[in-house]
């Protein structure tokens, strides 16, 4: 029964997951945008959510631990440093090799933000109405 609505839930566990990492890329390129050559970055959300997937789905469980000693165990983790950050190609170039584009950053954070929040709504209601099918009348 726990595992049915462990995969009920896992794409929108997953979605959000991804979407509250790539808050703090795009965040983290906000923040350096008066930095002289940094680079902007960003990943592409639906190939690493379709990984996200395909991996659990291969994997059986979402949450799995890998040991790496027999006396050690070392968790699973995905995070933005194992995920394929990709360098934004500049609309227009920079004197101090700067890539940060405030108005397509902000754009992207925004987008981002407002599907995050999708995301937590219809994840709430989910749960809203599996709890009001388990309840009895």
């Amino acid at each position: 029964m726990i595992d049915k609505l462990d995969n009920e839930l896992r794409f929108q566990q997953d979605a959000m997951s991804l979407r509250a990492e790539r808050q703090q890329v795009l965040a983290n390129n906000i923040a350096n945008a008066d930095t002289p050559n940094f680079r902007a970055r960003d990943f592409d959300f639906s190939a690493e959510l379709a990984s996200s997937l395909q991996k659990s789905h291969t994997q059986g469980r979402g949450m799995t631990l890998a040991t790496t000693s027999d006396r050690h165990l070392h968790a699973d983790s995905s995070s933005v440093s194992s995920r394929d950050l990709l360098y934004r190609v500049p609309d227009q170039p920079s004197l101090d090799g700067n890539t940060v584009d405030m108005d397509r950053e902000r754009a992207q954070f925004t987008d981002n933000a407002v599907r995050y929040q999708a995301s937590l709504t219809f994840l709430s209601s989910r749960l809203q109405s599996l709890k009001t099918a388990m309840q009895s009348e």
